[in-house]
């Protein structure tokens, strides 16, 4: 199997068409069949767009998604649509949602709702989201293909001590469960139809633990973040157990949220020796280095020896295209720290983690994806 030196995180920006469609639907003037049909054209054009960029690996853009969230639902409206059952929105304060930032650093309120969603009954699996949406992309495109999911460590904060005890006595309980969930009816399956590379989405680590201030307030609401750092890199390394033959990814980025809003700052350092290491079953580290706020590339250095990178050097969170010269220097500096044949090149996150997206044009995001395609076949294939 060649190399995939051009890679994408994930979400691809929603055409109106396709918005306009899901809202429809929830509106209830528009059947199952009818939104299949408009996803079905929507993941196609999807297809087409990263074929024509060049990219070595490609995804459906997450488009039958409201949300890159999509093992729970966030909202209300959400519940039919997540694979998995098991949560109750209650009331609770803002916690988590209460650090996100506008695009120049100002507290943002993107979470304005009293009631949040909570696992309160042990799990049970409502839709196979893996042939609702891998099996039309596998069948369709040419290129690689992979698919993403939310990792299981991610899902600490819809544990409650006093919602969640009943079904879960700890949040580690929990997190087992998710990891058990992915392991059978997410890789499994994939693997059974044919997929041979899954990304795991773990934002948190860098969200929680590298920028000090979020550390803090997690600390203050009673979270003990050096054992679960720790226990988070476990659980996380349980989805792929026994697994072999197909590529197995994490992707970590500090928070990419509609507007081209964002979670925290600092550099991989603060968790790269704790965690690097502890990922055994992992080939592949995506990793966010778009923004001085994501730091340098020294922490790589603790990355396991044979594991690939994949850098992060296009921001998904503004148009302005990136000069190729200076992705190309930037690489060369990663190398220092990885040989450059384990490194690869890609957007620092998806273009749109939410229905909503970042702040760019489709036309924007096609130019990012090309030039990502460029630039990788100008530093590893000439």
């Amino acid at each position: 199997m060649a190399a995939a030196r051009s890679d994408v995180v994930g979400s691809l920006l929603r055409p109106p068409y396709l918005r306009d469609a899901r809202r429809a639907a929830r509106e209830g003037t528009l059947d199952a069949t009818a939104l299949r049909a408009v996803e079905d054209r929507a993941v196609s054009e999807a297809i087409t767009l990263q074929e024509s960029a060049g990219l070595d690996v490609i995804t459906d853009g997450e488009l039958r998604r409201g949300s890159w969230v999509v093992t729970i639902p966030l909202r209300v409206e959400a519940i039919p649509y997540a694979p998995l059952a098991g949560f109750e929105f209650l009331p609770a304060d803002a916690g988590w949602w209460s650090l996100w930032k506008e695009p120049d650093g100002r507290r943002a309120q993107i979470w304005t709702e009293t009631r949040r969603p909570f696992v309160t009954t042990p799990l049970t699996v409502e839709r196979d989201i893996v042939a609702n949406e891998y099996a039309f992309l596998k069948a369709r495109a040419r290129a690689r293909t992979k698919f993403t999911i939310p990792a299981p460590s991610w899902h600490r904060i819809f544990w409650h001590p006093e919602y969640s005890r009943a079904a879960y006595p700890t949040p580690e309980d929990f997190l087992r469960a998710v990891a058990a969930y992915l392991h059978e009816h997410v890789v499994k399956k994939l693997v059974a139809l044919g997929g041979d590379y899954v990304q795991m989405d773990a934002p948190n680590y860098a969200q929680w633990h590298v920028d000090p201030d979020n550390r803090a307030a997690f600390e203050a609401w009673g979270h003990d973040m050096r054992a679960e750092l720790m226990a988070d890199a476990e659980v996380d390394d349980l989805v792929f157990a026994g697994i072999r033959g197909i590529t197995r990814a994490l992707h970590v980025c500090r928070g990419n949220a509609p507007g081209g809003r964002w979670l925290a700052n600092g550099g991989y350092e603060r968790i790269a020796a704790d965690v690097f290491p502890r990922l055994t079953n992992y080939d592949r580290l995506l990793l966010e280095f778009d923004t001085p706020r994501a730091g340098g590339f020294e922490p790589l250095k603790h990355v396991r020896a044979g594991t690939e990178v994949v850098l992060g050097l296009f921001t998904t969170k503004q148009g302005v295209l990136e000069d190729a010269r200076a992705v190309e220097a930037r690489i060369r500096e990663a190398s220092r720290f990885v040989p450059l044949e384990r490194l690869a090149v890609s957007p620092q996150c998806g273009f749109a983690s939410g229905e909503a997206g970042n702040p760019l044009t489709p036309q924007e995001q096609e130019a990012k994806l090309k030039r990502v395609g460029e630039v990788a076949r100008r530093v590893w294939r000439a």
